[in-house]
C-alpha cells in the first residue's frame, strides 16, 4: 500500500513537471517562428495521457488487491466473530478501499 502511495506521489510530480514544461515551451511572440508549438503541445499531451493511464492502472490495481484482502478478512471474520484483532484489521483494510 505504501509503495502505491509513493508511486502516486511520483506521478503527481510528473504532472507538475508537464505543466511546468507546457508553461515554459509555449512560444512568446518573438519565438513563434522558431518553435513548432503544435508539435510541442502534442508531445506534452501524450506524456500527460501516458502518466494518467499509468496512474489509473495503479489505482485500480491497489483497489483490487485491497478488496481481495477485505474479502479474505470477511471470510475469516465469519468463522471467528469474536476476534477483535481480526475486526480491527478488517476495518483498517476497508478504510483503505
Amino acid at each position: 500500500f505504501f509503495l502505491i502511495q509513493e508511486l502516486l506521489r511520483v506521478m503527481r510530480t510528473i504532472d507538475d513537471r508537464i505543466v511546468h514544461e507546457l508553461n515554459t515551451t509555449i512560444p512568446t511572440a518573438s519565438f513563434v517562428g522558431k518553435i513548432d508549438a503544435s508539435q510541442t503541445c502534442k508531445e506534452l499531451y501524450q506524456s500527460l495521457m501516458e502518466a494518467h493511464t499509468s496512474r489509473e492502472r495503479i489505482i485500480k490495481s491497489c483497489i483490487a488487491q485491497t478488496s481481495s484482502v477485505v474479502k479474505t478478512l470477511r471470510e475469516e471474520r465469519e468463522k471467528a466473530q469474536d476476534d477483535i484483532a481480526l475486526l480491527k484489521q478488517l476495518r483498517k483494510e476497508q478504510t483503505k478501499v
